[in-house]
């Protein structure tokens, strides 16, 4: 048995580990303290601590928490992005993460393809319309999903999740991501194409990109004009994967094009920003990752991880720091 510890944020505590991923933990893990969080730690319940079960409000594994914590050998993380948690005194000491990152990319992926179906019916456009006009919309140039185009920039963990349910659709699906396994792509049914190619040539862009330095500001204004006319642009990833004043500029004159944009840049919007009231666009708050108990899938997750780790398998998700440069 080894020893563990729940540290986390209280109000997302038991939304990601529920009774049966806790009954699961805890087969494995004596747990010396209710759940903590991360200013609550001290030397004494660190000092025999080898897997810290966290998620959403993590402990920063610098130095200090290190040297009180010095059996720590394994990192549960039951949510995304390992980033505000890691130092490099981390990785210098062997710690190994492992991250339910791979399990949010299901709702999120649930999420755009229910915005990529009504997007290419123009849902959004006459709810806006006959909401602006106070009068049903006049029906446009819908598209619809019988053999439209939908381009996925990145197959990442939440591209193939989207790429697998759109093939259950008569589509078309195509995707931008230079790390891609064009195998794997194969296998998906999508097919790779440049940037440039992806946003003129699809009826639906959906990003799943991550944010790093190379992709900041990705999708500027010539991207944008480049879009087929009635296209619609989908952003469930990181708000600044998209230059935002190009995009109002853009679709300020290109009033046939449209955005769905689950994150932004800053997030929320200011006060008073155009993207609230500008007739094409829709600013969803955030929502397409997982949310109430859809982050049991989370805990799970973390779970069978920790099963895997005792049992001396591999770990499915582990994140190593070379790794990490190209992740969210």
């Amino acid at each position: 048995m080894l020893n563990g510890l729940y540290v986390m944020d209280p109000h997302r505590f038991d939304d990601v580990y529920g009774p049966e991923a806790r009954a699961a933990i805890e087969r494995h893990l004596a747990i010396a303290s209710p759940p903590l969080t991360a200013d609550r730690l001290t030397p004494d319940v660190l000092s025999d601590l080898q897997v810290l079960v966290t998620g959403w409000g993590a402990p920063r594994l610098d130095a200090a928490l290190l040297a009180a914590a010095p059996k720590l050998s394994l990192v549960l993380y039951g949510a995304g992005s390992i980033r505000p948690m890691v130092t490099p005194e981390m990785w210098d000491r062997g710690v190994r993460v492992t991250s339910a990152a791979t399990a949010n990319a299901t709702p999120v992926a649930e999420f755009a393809l229910s915005q990529i179906l009504y997007a290419l019916k123009h849902g959004w456009r006459y709810v806006l319309t006959a909401r602006a006009a106070a009068a049903p919309a006049a029906r446009g140039n819908e598209i619809g999903a019988y053999g439209a185009v939908v381009g996925l920039v990145s197959l990442g963990a939440t591209g193939r999740a989207t790429a697998r349910l759109l093939a259950h659709h008569d589509l078309v699906v195509q995707a931008h991501d230079p790390y891609a396994d064009p195998a794997e792509a194969e296998r998906l049914g999508v097919r790779l194409v440049g940037l440039a190619e992806l946003f003129a040539t699809s009826d639906v862009v959906s990003l799943h990109a991550p944010l790093t330095p190379e992709t900041h500001g990705l999708v500027g204004a010539a991207l944008l004009e480049s879009m087929k006319p009635d296209a619609t642009l989908i952003n469930t990833a990181r708000g600044g994967l998209v230059d935002e004043t190009a995009l109002v500029d853009v679709l300020g004159r290109r009033t046939d094009l449209f955005a769905v944009l689950d994150v932004t840049d800053p997030e929320p919007p200011v006060a008073g920003s155009p993207l609230f009231t500008m007739p094409n666009i829709v600013v969803t708050p955030h929502v397409a990752g997982s949310l109430g108990h859809e982050r049991r899938r989370h805990g799970q997750t973390m779970a069978e991880e920790l099963a895997r780790y005792v049992a001396g398998e591999p770990l499915l998700y582990e994140i190593t720091e070379s790794a990490l440069a190209r992740r969210a």
